[in-house]
């Protein structure tokens, strides 16, 4: 028995973006304390944080810390150090913050994201000392070439004095996570980029974010007449006729994603280091949670930034001094910080822009993504292009999945992830062990056709079960809806691949019903006839696009079938025949027949090889290294 639909009910907004509940004492809220404002004592091209252009020099202090953690009461707190660079806060007042946190009951986690320079034996000592659990974080975009943008005032590179950092905490037992910035710099070259940063034994994880940038169109504001090396180097490259030249594009980034998640499966590096954003796109396509913001429904009304002057307010990727709450002084608990985040029309926008997601096939794998970088993407006018590499990387790390041996699949953008709820089979063993012999028993099984040509065990319309049945059953023709069976014969038959359901489609009128689209399910013996059947789908999509009828369009799915007896999964692919836009169910069923002869006849013309090429093209070669920026 199998059941299965191609339903996507609307979710509400707030399964995906999940308000502040003061009653809530589970859920950790993640702080970021900038302990130095925007104050570094390095001058990276691209930083965020100075292009807020607030005073710095300031200190976060204990004091602070309390008030914090008093606000809170009783909820969790997971508090980063952030800057500029925390360390520059000296090592007096960094003791005195960790000490302080150390003693705040519900601070659940406490980590520092640091770029590294100054880390010494002193600094290690002082982390072993008052709070040994601490969790470094290293700021470093991969190989030296990938670090052209992260520079002294004077123009030149730290990328050595960080190296040696990594060098020194592998030294100490410990084990690091690295943030890179995708920038040009690294783009085309992502498995010497990750092998670079695996081959330090410190790097357990390794999280790449992209620089989009291209709205940034001034250089950051200096102090005093005399601009550093560096400032001229920002300066040049913001003048450049495409925005900065460190600016990527939301499709430059996913596939920058897909070839280092590629290269992640196939070096092995998956065996030590964690890697985001494939972890987190892969524990949704599994139907896991994230602690990615970007992939959770714990949004901006649940991460926080205090910065030294007392502002406190949400995510320090939104645009400030917009994202300020309150000042701390003047918080009133959480009730008060509800009230601030309802009142803030910057939180109100985000979550606007989620509501295009509650009806998006992909909101259960991707989550929403930033609402930081949707909103800059919507004032641009061009979210489409935030949520179109959203869904070109899951589609692509899905393919990785499914077939991680042959990851030329995961370049492939005909084939997209489709899930379907439900969709699972009694036992999927059985089912194919009983394809693959034809001597088995076939005991007989209930048919009855529904009046709209429904054909499941109760002769109902809708989503019901159905038997599962072989090429071999006295019963395979009886159970094929008509309009279907081309399709079918062509998929079992000409390419001998396995079948686990199909519809042949049906209007449903005078129901409340929606109506069912056309399609087959594929389900692969392994993941070897799964590559080779979803290239040989994509060739067959690309070669009958341009001759369905107007009305009728065909897509290739990706999605996974449950088996209920074992709760495990198994990929499959569906091919599916919708109505083109523009086009109603009339005219689609009108001219669903002449569309299933044209594919069918393309199926039968194609075979599931070896070759394992679609008709999508293969990324380009790999980039030469670019060369270090210049004062």
């Amino acid at each position: 028995m199998h059941r299965t639909t191609e339903q996507h009910d609307p979710i509400a907004i707030e399964d995906l973006y999940r308000g502040l509940d003061a009653e809530d004492t589970v859920n950790a809220e993640s702080v970021i304390l900038k302990l130095r404002g925007e104050t570094c004592d390095i001058d990276c091209l691209y930083c965020y944080e100075k292009r807020k252009e607030a005073p710095g020099g300031a200190r976060i202090d204990a004091g602070q810390v309390r008030r914090l953690a008093e606000i809170f009461g009783e909820r969790p707190l997971a508090v980063e150090l952030h800057g500029g660079e925390p360390l520059t806060a000296g090592r007096e007042y960094v003791a005195e913050v960790l000490r302080e946190l150390a003693a705040q009951p519900r601070v659940v986690r406490v980590s520092m994201q640091t770029n590294g320079v100054q880390l010494d034996e002193e600094w290690l000592d002082l982390f072993d000392n008052t709070y040994p659990g601490l969790q470094i974080g290293i700021s470093l975009d991969g190989d030296a070439a990938g670090n052209a943008w992260r520079v002294g005032y004077d123009g030149k590179p730290v990328y050595p004095r960080v190296a040696a950092s990594l060098r020194l905490l592998a030294d100490r037992g410990r084990r690091v996570g690295v943030i890179v910035a995708v920038t040009p710099a690294v783009l085309g070259r992502a498995a010497a980029v990750l092998d670079h940063l695996a081959s330090f034994e410190a790097v357990n994880a390794v999280s790449f974010v992209p620089c989009f940038d291209a709205s940034v169109q001034r250089p950051t504001t200096a102090p005093g007449r005399r601009l550093p090396a560096s400032r001229r180097l920002q300066r040049a490259a913001v003048d450049g006729p495409g925005g900065p030249a460190w600016a990527i594009t939301p499709d430059a980034y996913a596939e920058f994603v897909l070839a280092v998640t590629s290269r992640w499966i196939h070096a092995g590096h998956f065996t030590r280091l964690k890697l985001e954003p494939a972890v987190s796109t892969i524990r949704r396509l599994r139907g896991l949670t994230s602690g990615f913001c970007h992939f959770s429904d714990l949004k901006c009304d649940h991460v926080f930034t205090l910065y030294p002057d007392g502002r406190f307010g949400s995510c320090d990727e939104l645009p400030w001094p917009q994202a300020q709450l309150t000042r701390l002084d003047q918080a009133d608990g959480q009730v008060g910080i509800i009230a601030a985040q309802r009142r803030l029309p910057l939180l109100n926008q985000g979550k606007d822009l989620m509501e295009r997601c509650t009806g998006c096939a992909y909101q259960s794998a991707c989550g929403g993504g930033c609402i930081a970088t949707r909103w800059r993407y919507e004032k641009a006018g061009d979210q489409d292009a935030y949520c179109d590499y959203r869904m070109r990387m899951i589609d692509g790390i899905a393919a990785l999945l499914a077939q991680p041996a042959h990851p030329a699949g995961a370049w492939c953008r005909t084939a997209r992830w489709r899930p379907r709820t439900p969709n699972s089979m009694r036992d999927i063993d059985a089912f194919l062990a009983r394809w693959n012999d034809a001597d088995v028993p076939r005991p007989p099984v209930r048919l009855h056709t529904s009046e709209h040509g429904n054909i499941n065990t109760v002769g109902l319309p809708g989503i019901h079960e159905a038997d599962d049945l072989d090429p071999a059953h006295p019963q395979w023709e009886a159970a094929l809806e008509p309009g279907v069976r081309p399709l079918v014969e062509a998929v079992t038959g000409v390419w001998s691949l396995v079948t686990y359901d199909s519809c042949q489609g049906h209007p449903y009128p005078g129901l409340a019903l929606a109506p069912a689209m056309r399609r087959i399910g594929i389900l692969p013996r392994n993941r070897t006839e799964y590559a080779q059947a979803a290239s040989a789908l994509c060739r067959t999509v690309a070669a009958v696009s341009d001759l369905l009828p107007a009305a009728v369009q065909v897509s290739l799915g990706r999605t996974e079938l449950t088996c209920e007896s074992t709760g495990r999964t198994r990929p499959v692919l569906d091919l599916a025949l919708r109505p083109a836009p523009g086009y109603d169910w009339s005219a689609y069923f009108a001219a669903l027949d002449a569309a299933t002869e044209t594919i069918a006849e393309a199926l039968r013309q194609e075979r599931p090889v070896s070759d394992l090429e679609c008709a999508c093209p293969a990324p380009q070669p790999a980039a030469a290294p670019a060369e270090e920026v210049r004062a």
